[in-house]
C-alpha cells in the first residue's frame, strides 16, 4: 500500500482486533473501538492453586494518576471462608455500592472460560458457558476503552468479538459458537475436514491479521474428489470480494473492503438450507445459493491468502 493511500472509512463496529495470547498479568490493553452493545470480551485462563483473588476492570481510560473511572469490575475472591465475586463500579475515586455474587462458578487450580457479554443496560458474564451473573451499568457504557486484569490468575489468551450477526436482535448468549482462542501458530495453506459436509445451523469461523502487502485471502469448500465447489475470495489489487464458482464465474459481494493491511478480521459462514450466509467483522452480508445436496457432499475447508491465521473452526 502506498505512504498516500487512504483506507476507507470503518466504522467502530468494524474495528476487531488480534486476540492476546499468554500475556503477562498485569495486563492492561486498549479496547479497539471502545465497548458497545453486542460486543463481547473473552477471558480463558486457570486459577492458581494458591490463589487469593483477581479483577478484570473494563476503565474509562488508561491513566495511572489520576485513577481512572471503571464502569464493571469483576473481581472473584477466593480466600474467604465463602468465595464469592464482587462487582463494583469506581467513579471520581470513590467505589459505589458492591454487589456481591456467592456460589463461585470459578475454583482454584481449574482452567476456565469467562465471557463478558455487553448489552443495552447490563453486562452478562458466563462462566464455561454457564450464566452466572449479569451486573447494571453505573456509568455509560460508550465511555470504556480500556481492559484490565490483575491478581492471581493465569491468563491463556484474551479476545474481542461481536455477537452472531445472524441472530437478529438476539441479545442472549450465542450458542454453538467455540470461544476457546488458539495458538496463533496455523501454518498456510491450512485445511479443515468436514467429515458429514455442511448442515443447516453449522458456523465456519476463520480469524486472522492481513498481512502487510497483502495480494489474495481465499476460503475454499471442497468435495470429496478435492474440487472446489465454492470460493470466498478477497482481491487486494482491485479491492473487491466475490464468491466464485467451480467454473470460475465471479459473484460481487457489494460491501465495504473490509481487508486492510495489519489489521485484524473475522469471517463467518452460516449454513442454512440450500445456501450459505456471509459475516466480516460482526456484519451480515447476505448469502450464496448452494444446493443442500452440494452443501452435504462438501468434506474440506481450506484457508489461503497473505494473511497470519489465529483462528479456524468449522
Amino acid at each position: 500500500m502506498a505512504p498516500e493511500e487512504k483506507l476507507d472509512p470503518i466504522p467502530d463496529n468494524f474495528i476487531l482486533q488480534p486476540p492476546a495470547f499468554h500475556p503477562v498479568v498485569p495486563y492492561v490493553t486498549t479496547i479497539f473501538g471502545g465497548l458497545h452493545a453486542g460486543k463481547m470480551v473473552v477471558l480463558q485462563g486457570a486459577v492458581p492453586r494458591d490463589a487469593r483473588r483477581f479483577q478484570v476492570d473494563f476503565q474509562c481510560s488508561c491513566s495511572l494518576d489520576p485513577r481512572p473511572d471503571i464502569a464493571v469490575h469483576f473481581n472473584p475472591r477466593f480466600h474467604t471462608t465463602r468465595p464469592h465475586v464482587i462487582c463494583n463500579t469506581l467513579h471520581g475515586g470513590y467505589w459505589q455500592m458492591e454487589t456481591r455474587w456467592p456460589g463461585l462458578a470459578l475454583q482454584r487450580g481449574a482452567s476456565f472460560l469467562l465471557l463478558f457479554l455487553f448489552g443495552n443496560e447490563e453486562v452478562k458474564v458466563s462462566v464455561n458457558g454457564q450464566h452466572f451473573l449479569h451486573y447494571r451499568y453505573r456509568l455509560p457504557l460508550s465511555r470504556v476503552d480500556t481492559l484490565g486484569i490483575f491478581g492471581d490468575i493465569s491468563v491463556q489468551a484474551v479476545g474481542f468479538l461481536n455477537i452472531s450477526p445472524f441472530a437478529e436482535g438476539s441479545r442472549e448468549y450465542p450458542t454453538g459458537h467455540p470461544f476457546l482462542l488458539q495458538s496463533p501458530e496455523l501454518e498456510l495453506p491450512c485445511s479443515r475436514t468436514l467429515p458429514q459436509g455442511l448442515w443447516p445451523g453449522q458456523v465456519i469461523i476463520v480469524r486472522g491479521l492481513v498481512l502487510q502487502e497483502p495480494k489474495t485471502f481465499t476460503l475454499s469448500l471442497r468435495d470429496e474428489a478435492a474440487h472446489t465447489q465454492v470460493m470466498l475470495r478477497a482481491c487486494f489489487m482491485d479491492r473487491t470480494l466475490a464468491w466464485v464458482s467451480p467454473w470460475g464465474r465471479k459473484t460481487l459481494i457489494s460491501a465495504p473492503f473490509l481487508f486492510h493491511p495489519q489489521r485484524f478480521f473475522e469471517v463467518l459462514l452460516l449454513c442454512q438450507e440450500g445456501e450459505l450466509k456471509l459475516a466480516l467483522n460482526g456484519q451480515g452480508l447476505g448469502a450464496t445459493s448452494l444446493s443442500q445436496q452440494s452443501l452435504e457432499r462438501l468434506r474440506e475447508l481450506q484457508v489461503r491468502g497473505n494473511i497470519q491465521l489465529y483462528c479456524i473452526h468449522c
